[in-house]
Protein backbone atom coordinates (compact mmCIF):
# COMPACT_ATOMS: atom_id res chain seq x y z
CA UNK A 1 0.00 0.00 0.00
CA UNK A 2 1.10 3.39 -1.19
CA UNK A 3 0.13 6.86 -1.48
CA UNK A 4 -1.22 8.15 -4.23
CA UNK A 5 -1.53 11.80 -5.78
CA UNK A 6 -4.48 12.39 -7.13
CA UNK A 7 -6.99 15.04 -9.11
CA UNK A 8 -10.59 13.20 -10.18
CA UNK A 9 -12.14 16.16 -11.14
CA UNK A 10 -11.10 17.58 -14.95
CA UNK A 11 -12.61 19.17 -17.69
CA UNK A 12 -11.31 19.25 -21.48
CA UNK A 13 -12.18 20.99 -24.13
CA UNK A 14 -15.41 18.97 -24.72
CA UNK A 15 -16.69 20.55 -21.75
CA UNK A 16 -17.96 24.28 -23.14
CA UNK A 17 -16.49 25.95 -20.47
CA UNK A 18 -13.46 23.82 -21.12
CA UNK A 19 -10.56 25.79 -22.75
CA UNK A 20 -9.54 25.02 -26.16
CA UNK A 21 -6.02 23.56 -24.98
CA UNK A 22 -7.02 21.34 -22.70
CA UNK A 23 -6.79 18.63 -24.85
CA UNK A 24 -5.88 15.28 -23.76
CA UNK A 25 -2.01 15.06 -24.45
CA UNK A 26 -2.15 18.76 -22.62
CA UNK A 27 -3.64 17.75 -19.21
CA UNK A 28 -1.92 14.35 -18.99
CA UNK A 29 1.31 16.53 -19.54
CA UNK A 30 0.39 19.26 -16.73
CA UNK A 31 -0.47 15.93 -14.10
CA UNK A 32 3.01 14.62 -14.76
CA UNK A 33 4.64 17.93 -14.36
CA UNK A 34 2.35 18.58 -11.29
CA UNK A 35 3.34 15.11 -10.03
CA UNK A 36 0.39 14.15 -10.08
CA UNK A 37 -0.05 9.91 -10.04
CA UNK A 38 -3.27 9.32 -10.66
CA UNK A 39 -5.94 11.80 -12.86
CA UNK A 40 -9.53 11.80 -13.88
CA UNK A 41 -11.25 13.21 -16.75
CA UNK A 42 -14.79 14.06 -16.14
CA UNK A 43 -16.32 16.24 -18.48
CA UNK A 44 -20.16 17.36 -18.32
CA UNK A 45 -22.54 14.57 -19.03
CA UNK A 46 -20.21 13.11 -21.52
CA UNK A 47 -17.18 10.65 -21.74
CA UNK A 48 -16.28 10.66 -25.15
CA UNK A 49 -13.11 12.36 -24.85
CA UNK A 50 -12.12 9.77 -22.29
CA UNK A 51 -10.72 7.01 -24.90
CA UNK A 52 -7.92 9.65 -26.03
CA UNK A 53 -6.88 10.78 -22.63
CA UNK A 54 -6.20 7.13 -21.82
CA UNK A 55 -3.37 6.67 -24.35
CA UNK A 56 -2.39 10.10 -24.18
CA UNK A 57 -1.79 9.47 -19.79
CA UNK A 58 0.03 5.97 -20.80
CA UNK A 59 2.52 8.33 -22.52
CA UNK A 60 3.05 10.48 -19.67
CA UNK A 61 2.91 8.17 -16.73
CA UNK A 62 0.14 9.21 -15.40
CA UNK A 63 -3.09 6.06 -14.58
CA UNK A 64 -5.75 7.71 -15.89
CA UNK A 65 -9.86 7.21 -14.62
CA UNK A 66 -12.67 7.64 -16.72
CA UNK A 67 -15.23 9.40 -15.57
CA UNK A 68 -17.86 12.17 -15.79
CA UNK A 69 -19.55 15.11 -14.39
CA UNK A 70 -23.12 14.11 -13.92
CA UNK A 71 -26.02 17.04 -14.05
CA UNK A 72 -28.89 15.30 -12.13
CA UNK A 73 -32.29 16.56 -13.11
CA UNK A 74 -31.76 18.70 -10.03
CA UNK A 75 -28.92 20.36 -11.69
CA UNK A 76 -26.64 19.16 -8.44
CA UNK A 77 -23.16 17.84 -9.84
CA UNK A 78 -22.19 14.43 -9.08
CA UNK A 79 -18.62 12.76 -9.77
CA UNK A 80 -18.86 9.85 -11.36
CA UNK A 81 -15.61 7.12 -11.87
CA UNK A 82 -15.32 3.84 -13.11
CA UNK A 83 -12.94 0.79 -12.73
CA UNK A 84 -12.31 0.66 -16.54
CA UNK A 85 -12.77 2.66 -20.04
CA UNK A 86 -15.06 0.25 -21.09
CA UNK A 87 -17.38 1.17 -18.47
CA UNK A 88 -17.29 4.65 -18.43
CA UNK A 89 -18.18 4.27 -22.30
CA UNK A 90 -21.45 1.88 -21.37
CA UNK A 91 -22.25 4.55 -18.72
CA UNK A 92 -21.86 6.85 -21.00
CA UNK A 93 -24.02 5.21 -24.18
CA UNK A 94 -26.61 5.46 -20.57
CA UNK A 95 -26.54 8.94 -19.85
CA UNK A 96 -26.34 10.32 -23.72
CA UNK A 97 -30.28 8.89 -24.07
CA UNK A 98 -31.37 10.85 -20.81
CA UNK A 99 -30.08 13.99 -21.72
CA UNK A 100 -31.75 17.20 -22.58
CA UNK A 101 -31.45 18.05 -26.55
CA UNK A 102 -30.47 21.57 -26.46
CA UNK A 103 -28.44 22.73 -28.99
CA UNK A 104 -25.16 24.65 -28.37
CA UNK A 105 -23.88 27.89 -29.04
CA UNK A 106 -20.24 27.86 -29.37
CA UNK A 107 -20.58 31.74 -29.18
CA UNK A 108 -22.39 31.70 -26.45
CA UNK A 109 -21.06 28.75 -24.48
CA UNK A 110 -17.65 27.26 -26.26
CA UNK A 111 -16.77 24.87 -28.51
CA UNK A 112 -17.07 21.19 -27.36
CA UNK A 113 -14.41 19.14 -29.13
CA UNK A 114 -13.43 15.61 -29.08
CA UNK A 115 -10.30 14.47 -29.76
CA UNK A 116 -8.17 11.32 -30.71
CA UNK A 117 -5.15 10.04 -29.15
CA UNK A 118 -2.59 12.70 -31.31
CA UNK A 119 -5.13 15.87 -29.72
CA UNK A 120 -6.52 15.86 -33.23
CA UNK A 121 -10.59 17.56 -33.12
CA UNK A 122 -12.37 13.79 -34.62
CA UNK A 123 -15.59 15.99 -34.11
CA UNK A 124 -18.38 17.81 -31.64
CA UNK A 125 -20.83 17.77 -29.80
CA UNK A 126 -23.85 19.41 -30.96
CA UNK A 127 -25.79 19.82 -27.46
CA UNK A 128 -25.25 22.04 -25.36
CA UNK A 129 -23.38 19.63 -22.38
CA UNK A 130 -23.84 20.84 -19.15
CA UNK A 131 -27.37 21.20 -19.03
CA UNK A 132 -29.70 19.03 -16.71
CA UNK A 133 -30.27 15.34 -17.96
CA UNK A 134 -33.86 13.53 -16.56
CA UNK A 135 -31.92 11.91 -13.62
CA UNK A 136 -33.08 12.14 -10.61
CA UNK A 137 -30.74 12.78 -7.23
CA UNK A 138 -31.77 9.43 -5.97
CA UNK A 139 -31.32 7.20 -9.23
CA UNK A 140 -27.58 7.83 -9.96
CA UNK A 141 -25.82 6.02 -7.35
CA UNK A 142 -27.51 2.97 -8.65
CA UNK A 143 -26.87 3.87 -12.11
CA UNK A 144 -22.81 4.07 -11.84
CA UNK A 145 -23.05 1.02 -9.36
CA UNK A 146 -24.66 -1.23 -12.13
CA UNK A 147 -21.82 0.02 -14.61
CA UNK A 148 -19.22 -1.21 -11.67
CA UNK A 149 -18.29 2.45 -10.45
CA UNK A 150 -18.91 4.80 -7.91
CA UNK A 151 -20.08 7.89 -7.48
CA UNK A 152 -20.22 11.31 -4.86
CA UNK A 153 -21.50 14.80 -4.83
CA UNK A 154 -19.08 17.57 -6.27
CA UNK A 155 -17.47 20.80 -5.26
CA UNK A 156 -20.46 21.24 -2.21
CA UNK A 157 -19.17 24.42 -1.16
CA UNK A 158 -19.75 26.04 -4.15
CA UNK A 159 -23.62 27.75 -5.08
CA UNK A 160 -23.21 26.21 -8.89
CA UNK A 161 -24.26 22.43 -8.86
CA UNK A 162 -23.55 21.96 -5.51
CA UNK A 163 -25.73 19.79 -3.32
CA UNK A 164 -26.56 21.60 -0.30
CA UNK A 165 -26.69 24.98 -1.69
CA UNK A 166 -29.75 23.32 -4.20
CA UNK A 167 -31.32 21.11 -1.92
CA UNK A 168 -29.97 22.19 1.43
CA UNK A 169 -28.54 19.74 3.30
CA UNK A 170 -28.19 16.12 2.25
CA UNK A 171 -30.90 13.82 2.39
CA UNK A 172 -30.28 10.28 4.08
CA UNK A 173 -32.16 8.39 1.64
CA UNK A 174 -29.40 8.98 -1.03
CA UNK A 175 -26.05 7.72 0.80
CA UNK A 176 -22.88 8.65 -0.26
CA UNK A 177 -19.22 7.32 1.14
CA UNK A 178 -17.49 10.98 0.21
CA UNK A 179 -17.57 14.18 -0.92
CA UNK A 180 -15.90 16.60 -2.76
CA UNK A 181 -14.47 20.11 -1.46
CA UNK A 182 -13.27 22.69 -3.81
CA UNK A 183 -11.33 24.72 -0.63
CA UNK A 184 -10.18 21.83 2.04
CA UNK A 185 -9.84 25.03 4.88
CA UNK A 186 -13.94 24.66 3.88
CA UNK A 187 -13.75 21.01 6.08
CA UNK A 188 -14.76 22.31 9.54
CA UNK A 189 -17.51 24.43 8.83
CA UNK A 190 -19.10 21.90 6.15
CA UNK A 191 -19.09 19.34 9.07
CA UNK A 192 -20.49 22.11 11.15
CA UNK A 193 -23.13 22.63 9.30
CA UNK A 194 -23.65 18.94 8.37
CA UNK A 195 -23.08 15.92 10.35
CA UNK A 196 -24.24 13.65 8.06
CA UNK A 197 -21.27 14.29 6.15
CA UNK A 198 -18.66 13.22 9.43
CA UNK A 199 -17.40 9.68 8.64
CA UNK A 200 -17.41 10.08 5.18
CA UNK A 201 -14.41 10.29 3.19
CA UNK A 202 -13.36 14.25 2.01
CA UNK A 203 -11.31 14.55 -1.78
CA UNK A 204 -9.93 17.60 -2.87
CA UNK A 205 -9.68 18.00 -6.54
CA UNK A 206 -9.41 20.73 -8.95
CA UNK A 207 -12.45 20.95 -11.33
CA UNK A 208 -9.86 22.45 -13.69
CA UNK A 209 -11.12 23.89 -16.69
CA UNK A 210 -7.62 25.48 -18.21
CA UNK A 211 -4.45 24.14 -17.74
CA UNK A 212 -3.07 26.76 -15.35
CA UNK A 213 -6.06 25.25 -13.04
CA UNK A 214 -4.21 22.11 -12.79
CA UNK A 215 -1.49 23.24 -10.38
CA UNK A 216 1.34 20.86 -8.15
CA UNK A 217 -0.10 17.70 -6.52
CA UNK A 218 -1.22 18.21 -2.84
CA UNK A 219 -3.45 15.01 -2.04
CA UNK A 220 -2.90 11.77 -1.84
CA UNK A 221 -4.77 8.55 -0.92
CA UNK A 222 -3.17 5.24 0.58
CA UNK A 223 -4.04 2.23 -2.03
CA UNK A 224 -3.40 -1.02 -2.42
CA UNK A 225 -0.71 -1.50 -5.26
CA UNK A 226 0.46 -4.99 -5.46
CA UNK A 227 1.06 -6.73 -8.36
CA UNK A 228 1.33 -3.09 -9.46
CA UNK A 229 -1.43 -2.30 -12.56
CA UNK A 230 -3.27 0.82 -13.71
CA UNK A 231 -6.04 -1.29 -13.40
CA UNK A 232 -5.60 -2.35 -9.96
CA UNK A 233 -4.50 1.26 -8.79
CA UNK A 234 -8.06 2.26 -10.56
CA UNK A 235 -10.14 -0.49 -8.64
CA UNK A 236 -8.35 0.15 -5.52
CA UNK A 237 -9.10 3.80 -5.75
CA UNK A 238 -12.54 3.45 -6.34
CA UNK A 239 -12.72 0.70 -3.18
CA UNK A 240 -10.83 3.53 -0.97
CA UNK A 241 -13.27 6.11 -1.83
CA UNK A 242 -16.55 3.70 -1.04
CA UNK A 243 -15.29 2.98 1.84
CA UNK A 244 -16.30 5.40 4.81
CA UNK A 245 -13.28 7.44 6.73
CA UNK A 246 -12.26 6.33 10.11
Amino acid sequence: MNAYTYDLHLHSALSPCGENDMTPNNMAGFLALGGYAIGALTDHNTAANCPAFFEACKRYGVVPVGGMELTTAEEIHIVCLFPALDAALEFDEVVKKRRMQLKNDPQIFGEQLIFDGEDRVIGTDPYYLPAATDIPLEEVSGLVRRHGGICYPAHIDRPSGGLPAILGGFPPEVPFSCYELKDPSKKEEYLARFPILKGMRQICCSDAHRLDAIGDAVHSLLLEDEPYSSTLLRISLLKALSKRST
